[in-house]
């Protein structure tokens, strides 16, 4: 069965990492990643601690392979970070930090508390960056992806960043959907992959089932790249743009950013409503180009075998046919 060295890392048995997103991830998606064999990633972005706590406390009531809990570091609080590292994970996931937060220092507490350190970026100078600080792996995410993503493709970014940063490890991820692109992204440098899309159209994920078939219906070609969710929140994210579904939402604010700041409070409530309504046209949807690749709401292990398989048969030469 197909291994790397990040197996080894993380005390996984497949290179298949779940993305740690937001609005996308809970205790029993993450738990049926891990239980599969590959890395669990539990979103925390927004959390107060007591529920970065409790959602570390069900992961482990579910699972007791080694799971990751994420937080985009720019807007994670002392108490956000103090909690994350108190939980104990077997890895801390990071994103996003702000240009003067001491790296350095934040991993080290992580290390401390007997974590592995795997932090996104989308340059190959916010790589260099994070390894110097102590970064155990490097997720070097592609401008495919959905949620939050730099402007660089996935096939150029992944070989230079594993190159900048060897011999710490790299996982690709955006524009991963299959056994292929694992392949792809192996022979491109890296070690792993990184999933998100995917697993949202999963029953395990907690999104409206509105949104999954939003994405099983998809031919990859109605995303956007834009600011219009972080102009609707009022949120200013360090050097990166959203990918989403091109919608009502979208095409209500195209071109009125101005507008839209002054009524961001009202949009984003709306925005808000309709996506806990499973209204897909009025809600903004996080969702990757991979979503032409996904066909089916399949569980999350069987996602994860089906990756690892056809990745293998691949490496090895052998046409997949499933």
């Amino acid at each position: 069965m197909l291994t790397t060295p990040v197996c080894e890392l993380f005390g996984v048995t497949h290179p298949v990492v779940l993305g740690g997103m937001g609005l996308g991830t809970n205790p029993d998606l993450v738990a049926a990643v891990s239980n599969a064999g590959g890395l669990g990633v539990q979103g925390c972005a927004g959390r107060s601690p007591d529920d970065i706590s409790r959602l570390a406390a069900a992961i482990r009531e579910r699972t007791d392979r080694p799971f990751g809990l994420n937080l985009l570091l720019f807007m994670a609080g002392e108490a956000q970070w103090a909690a994350t590292v108190a939980a104990r994970p077997p890895v801390v996931s990071t994103a996003w930090p702000k240009a003067d937060q001491p790296l350095a220092e934040l991993f080290a507490e992580a290390h401390e508390a007997g974590a592995k350190v795997m932090h996104m970026v989308s340059t190959v100078a916010e790589a260099e960056r994070a390894a110097g600080a102590g970064a155990d792996a490097i997720v070097a995410q592609g401008t495919e992806g959905g949620g939050h993503v730099g402007l660089m493709g996935t096939m150029v970014l992944v070989p230079m960043v594993a190159r900048a940063v060897a011999p710490v490890p790299v996982i690709a991820a955006g524009g991963l959907a299959d056994g292929a692109g694992l392949a792809a992204a192996l022979m491109l440098g890296a070690q792993g992959g990184l999933f998100g899309t995917r697993f949202l159209a999963t029953p395990e994920a907690p999104i409206p089932d509105t949104y999954k078939q939003v994405i099983v219906d998809s031919d990859g070609h109605n995303t956007v790249v834009t600011e219009l969710p972080d102009v609707a929140s009022s949120t200013v994210w360090p050097g990166a743009y959203a990918r989403i579904e091109r919608n009502r939402f979208y095409e209500t604010w195209a071109g009125r950013e101005g507008e839209l700041r002054f009524r961001h409070a009202e949009a984003a409530a709306s925005a808000w409503r309709a996506f806990e309504a499973g209204d897909t046209d009025n809600a903004f949807l996080y969702t990757g180009q991979t979503a032409g690749l996904i066909g089916t709401i399949e569980p999350a292990h069987v996602v994860v075998q089906r990756i690892v398989t056809d990745a293998t048969e691949r490496l090895r030469g052998t046409p997949f046919a499933g």
